[in-house]
Formats: structure tokens, sequence, C-alpha cells
């Protein structure tokens, strides 16, 4: 279920575009969401399996630390298996960068200023280049640069769009424009200033952030608030939420907030009530499971979950399907907005989920249809 709602169009920052591995970053390519592993880079068995999980959530991008020989030296066996493109992030090592460039690297997470002489940024970009990196900034406000922290007293947007400018200048001496910025703050106010004085600076991808943000429900608040900020200005070209959970977590939490934006569309998308005493059956519960199982839906559709008629007609006219709450257990089910049937409480959970599943097969089976159409259609031109 759809229509043309202009007060809802975000008008996004013109940026350039870069190439991380496959996925394209800026201009007009969708907001990729990224996540970074927490296992032993070492222990290559652990991080293929944690990357796995990531990538069945739908990362676009997934960053690897890489701080070590020891972890560069398994970095090829890694990239090697990943679906999606893997960015090394070799901290102050820049012969960490060198050595992950040439085992597969789709982007090395890097500040050129922190790394040492010119001419380790030289060595770095030859690599970079020789083997078709892209490279991203990342200024923190937690190791800010001294003098910057002498300049301006302590982190501020000033201060970190300064360090921004001198990082990117120092690759951009060595004719190297491949690169995406982040300023990231776990202060929301630092960190949303600093974008948006940033975006209106610079016309490369903008990397958004909002770091050490916090746990699974304070992080997600703080992350859905400062980038979703940014992201209604129309500013940002991937995102990580940062979170004291589980890589995967991070992954589903982004969808959803480019989801509430009508930026991204992933999976089934669950409107519900958040229940009262009129509530025919236990909503809470309820999505619980819905949420479970459907998580392998990829399929972008919607599903409306009401327990009482005040407002689930009104919610179900708006999803592909509906359900609202009725009495003595039997609850009426919407198709594409119409009423349909109903169904008992006993059997409402498998019933929804099997109409979901069928409908995202319609959906793709429809996408396919339309996709061989295409084909047809040009071959005959």
């Amino acid at each position: 279920m759809s229509s043309v709602r202009p007060w809802r169009d975000i008008a996004r920052r013109t940026s350039r575009q870069i190439m991380v591995g496959n996925v394209p970053v800026g201009g007009d390519a969708p907001i990729s969401v990224q996540t970074m592993t927490n296992t032993p880079t070492e222990d290559v068995g652990a991080t293929i399996d944690q990357i796995r999980r990531c990538e069945d959530a739908g990362a676009d991008i997934i960053r690897v630390s890489c701080p070590t020989p020891e972890s560069t030296a398994q970095f090829e066996r890694i990239t090697r298996a990943a679906r999606v493109p893997i960015v090394a992030d070799i901290h102050f090592h820049y012969k960490r960068a060198l050595e992950a460039a040439d085992k597969g690297a789709a982007c090395l997470r890097i500040n050129p200023g922190n790394i040492g002489s010119s001419e380790r940024v030289a060595e770095v970009v030859r690599a970079a280049k020789a083997n078709g990196c892209a490279i991203r900034i990342g200024v923190n406000a937690g190791s800010l640069e001294r003098d910057l922290l002498e300049k301006y007293g302590e982190p501020c947007p000033d201060a970190l769009v300064e360090s921004a400018l001198d990082h990117i200048k120092l690759l951009q001496d060595h004719d190297f424009h491949e690169f995406k910025v982040a300023v990231k703050a776990s202060d929301v106010f630092l960190a949303v200033a600093a974008y948006m004085q940033l975006a209106e600076t610079v016309d490369c991808p903008l990397h958004l952030g909002i770091t050490e943000a916090g746990g699974l429900i304070g992080g997600t608040v703080k992350s859905a608030i400062g980038m979703g900020n940014l992201l209604w200005a129309g500013i940002g070209d991937t995102i990580r939420v940062s979170l004291s959970a589980e890589p995967e977590q991070e992954v589903k939490v982004g969808f959803e907030i480019l989801k509430a934006l009508g930026l991204r569309t992933r999976g089934v998308r669950i409107v519900s009530c958040p229940s009262c005493s009129r509530q025919g059956f236990d909503v809470i519960r309820t999505v619980e499971a819905l949420e479970r199982r459907l998580e392998h839906i990829k399929t972008p559709m919607s599903l409306s979950v009401l327990g009482c008629v005040v407002n689930g007609p009104g919610e179900a006219r708006e999803t592909d399907i509906g359900l609202t709450g009725g009495g003595a257990g039997k609850h009426m089910v919407y198709l594409s907005g119409v009423t349909d049937h109903h169904v008992q409480s006993e059997d409402m959970l498998e019933h929804i989920v099997s109409l979901v599943e069928a409908k995202a097969a319609e959906i793709e089976a429809g996408m396919s249809d339309a996709g061989r159409a295409d084909t047809i259609a040009v071959a005959a031109e």
C-alpha cells in the first residue's frame, strides 16, 4: 500500500559517488548500512561466522579491525569468504594499511594525519590506488589531535571539521579522491552540528554515526535522534549504529532508522499498538513472536497488528496485511487494506506468518516477471 505524499520527501544532499568494492556510496546510491566485527580477527572462523550473521541481517559493508601483523596475515581469507565489501580498520599503523590493501580490503579506515610522514601517506595512497581501495577518514571527538584541542579548548564542531579538512587535504595533495568522511561524537548535539557544518564545506560522501552510543536501547535512541536528524535533513550516504550489542543488532537498528524515514525498504515493517485493556489478544507477545518468525523475510512489505477496532481498521487500510482484535477470540484479517476473513486466536500466529510468506513470494514473483518482461522488451528492440 502506498501513495504519493510530497510532505514525506527528503531532498538528499548532493555528494559525489565513490565505490567501496561493488557498493556505490554517495550520489544517488541508496544509503548503505555498515557494522563492525568484534571477534579477534586472527580467529578467522569466528570472524567469518559473525560476518555471515551481519550479511543475513542486511549489512552492505562490514568493517574488520586489523591492529596487528597477525590480523592482516589472515585478512585475505576473510575478504575472500565475505559476500560484502570489507573495510580494514588499521588504527595508526600504516603498514597494516599496505598489507590489508594487498589482501582484498575494499576500503581502509585511516586518518592520514595520524600515521606519520608524508612519505607514509604517499605509500598508503599508492597501495589504495593499486588495489582499488577507497579510504574512510574517521574523525572522532574522543581522539582529536592535540593541537586542535589546545586551539579550541575542547572538542567542538569547528575542531572536528578542521581535523577532517586537514586529513582530506593530505589525500588530495596526493591526487586521491576516493574517500568518505565521518566526524563522530558520542554527544548528539556535537555530532549533528559537526556533520551539518562539514556537509556545507565538502562534496564527498559522509559516513554517519553517533559513536559510543551505548547499549541496545539507549544507543538506539541516541543514534535515532542524531542520525535521524541528519538523514531527515538529507545528510548522510552511509551509516553505522554504534551499540554495545552484537553487530547484527546494529544492522537491524540501522535499517529501522532508514525505514522510518522512507530511505530504505527491507523486510516486514510492523505497525503495532502499545496494547491496552481493549485488546482482543496479547499484542505484545504476538508482535514479539512475529518479529522473530518473520526475520527471514527480506521482501519489503507492511503488516499491522492492532489489538482492537479503535485504530485497527484505519491502520490496516495502509498496510499489505492487517490484523485487528475482536471479541470471543475471533479477529479480522485485512488483505491490501480490505476486510477479508476472520481467524481464531489459537490459529492466529501461524496464519499471519503464512500470509506474510505467501505475500512475499507473490511480490518476488511479480518482480521476477517484471525483470523478464524488461529483458524480452530489450531483446525485441
